[in-house]
């Protein structure tokens, strides 16, 4: 059975993305590279998660992935289009494509990510339907990742 769920307002915006972080700052205590996600559907977080790479040996284990499977396993459907991901870096390539085929409603992310983003390598992977905002609370989602790497080396 599938659940249809409202589209978010932007003044949720803010409040779920510290959600995300929590999750980001989740997985830096786990080792994992600091990235964590929400999927938001009629107000209420229905998944969370964070990067387990490490933790599963996987590499496609990224925070965007396990949320997605966690979200579409919540509603009982493959599609997340009355949904939102809040992640706190911008979706790789690899996340974009499944955030494409899950036909998200809206993308909020933090941090831009230069070298990875998939604005770079696959701009055009996502549903277009899908509403995209960048940059919510960018400064504070880079910090947490920066701060992650400075300690290992």
């Amino acid at each position: 059975m599938s659940m249809t769920c409202g589209a978010d307002t932007d003044s949720q915006d803010r409040r779920f993305m510290k959600t995300a972080l929590d999750e980001a700052r989740a997985a830096a205590a786990q080792g994992e590279i600091p990235v964590g996600a929400v999927v938001v559907c009629n107000g209420t977080v229905i998944a969370r998660a964070h990067n387990l790479t490490e933790t599963l040996t996987d590499v496609t284990a990224h925070a965007e992935m396990q949320a997605i499977t966690a979200a579409a396993s919540y509603l009982g459907g493959k599609y997340l289009d009355q949904c939102t991901l809040y992640v706190t870096l911008e979706p790789c390539a690899m996340c974009a494509g499944a955030i494409g085929w899950s036909q998200l409603g809206r993308l909020v992310y933090g941090a831009s990510d230069p070298k990875r983003g998939y604005t770079i390598y696959a701009p055009d992977v996502l549903h277009p339907k899908t509403q995209i905002t960048g940059g919510i609370m960018a400064d504070e989602c880079a910090s947490v990742v920066q701060e992650f790497f400075r300690k290992r080396r």
